[in-house]
């Protein structure tokens, strides 16, 4: 989660629960001469609001997978998300989850709850054959290469002319000129699956053969400062992957399940049925429609199944009429 999206989530729950965890409705937030606003005036003034209708989904959601999933997450993994998010933010994450109304322990509970939201997700989890060769035919193995990063496209192109002169050393090149923050030169391991090389630069090291250097200039925009680098790449050692599926099929699964948690359509579908399941029932008429997205698509899902079911019933009841008719033909032919 960017930091942004989690600052504004933390933030507009916050605000929400001012409204909902209050005991006394009337409870006077500000005075002025004679007129007052109470809690029930906030939160008539803020339910509405677009932010509020997200929130209120997503605390549905998360306390619908947290009841049912709840039991699959653990300690460990909760701390050590809280970690990660603790070292996105740096010195300023304590103060910001004070500014959002977080403590460590509730915020915690947050995380927990997304834990529980993947669990379930995964719970819904059904690969097929054809899931293992979408997985598969998006899969490269293991290869080494080396990497030379600079800030200009020029730059580039005149470190790849210095690159393919007879007798260049890659390696020190990148010693010289990358911009890069680790690996200068060293040889870099990774596979389709890794996320620590680029997208662009993985599709365009696989192209290459042993000790070949990328033709072009590899364009990389960071996501979250928009700064576009380039790479050049060599490639040290390429392997294919042949036709063994079996070889790498712990590493097709993941790739398998992680598409499917990519999905949106399987995602809502999911969501949908756990709501369903756990008979979620909306009461304030302003939230009517805020899970409508999710339970729609399990009527659309079961709207298909029910075509499927009846489109099997007509063929093998048509099937079954010809066989009868060309029974009662083949009997009256004998005759």
């Amino acid at each position: 989660m960017k930091k942004k999206a989690l600052l504004a989530t933390l933030a507009a729950v916050s605000v929400l629960g001012l409204a909902a965890c209050s005991k006394d409705s009337d409870q006077t937030i500000a005075s002025m001469k004679g007129q007052t606003i109470t809690v029930q005036d906030f939160y008539n003034e803020i339910k509405s609001n677009s932010t509020s209708q997200s929130v209120v989904r997503s605390m549905i959601i998360y306390d619908v997978f947290d009841k049912a999933y709840g039991d699959k997450v653990t300690d460990k993994q909760v701390d050590a998300k809280y970690k990660e998010q603790a070292k996105q933010y740096g010195d300023s994450f304590e103060s910001q989850l004070k500014a959002a109304g977080y403590t460590k322990e509730s915020f915690k509970k947050t995380i927990r709850q997304q834990l529980a939201l993947d669990a379930g997700l995964k719970a819904h989890v059904k690969l097929t054959d054809a899931d293992y060769k979408t997985a598969w035919d998006s899969f490269h193995p293991e290869v080494t290469a080396q990497f030379i990063q600079v800030s200009s496209e020029d730059e580039a192109k005149k470190v790849i002319e210095e690159a393919k002169k007879d007798g260049a050393d890659f390696a020190k090149i990148a010693k010289e000129k990358s911009i890069a923050t680790s690996n200068k030169g060293k040889d870099v391991k990774f596979d389709s699956t890794s996320s620590d090389v680029p997208t662009e630069v993985k599709s365009a090291a696989f192209a290459l053969k042993d000790g070949e250097i990328s033709a072009e200039p590899i364009a990389v925009t960071d996501a979250s400062t928009y700064q576009t680098s380039y790479y050049v790449v060599k490639m040290v050692k390429n392997q294919a992957k042949g036709n063994d599926m079996d070889k790498y099929k712990k590493t097709l699964k993941k790739i398998a399940t992680d598409n499917k948690l990519n999905d949106s359509t399987f995602v809502t579908k999911t969501i949908g049925e756990e709501l369903k399941k756990a008979n979620v029932k909306i009461k304030d008429k302003t939230f009517a429609d805020v899970l409508s997205t999710y339970i729609d698509a399990t009527k659309t899902s079961s709207s298909s199944k029910t075509k499927s079911s009846k489109s099997e019933t007509k063929e093998s009841s048509s099937s079954s009429k010809e066989e009868t008719k060309e029974s009662s033909t083949s009997t009256s032919e004998s005759k």
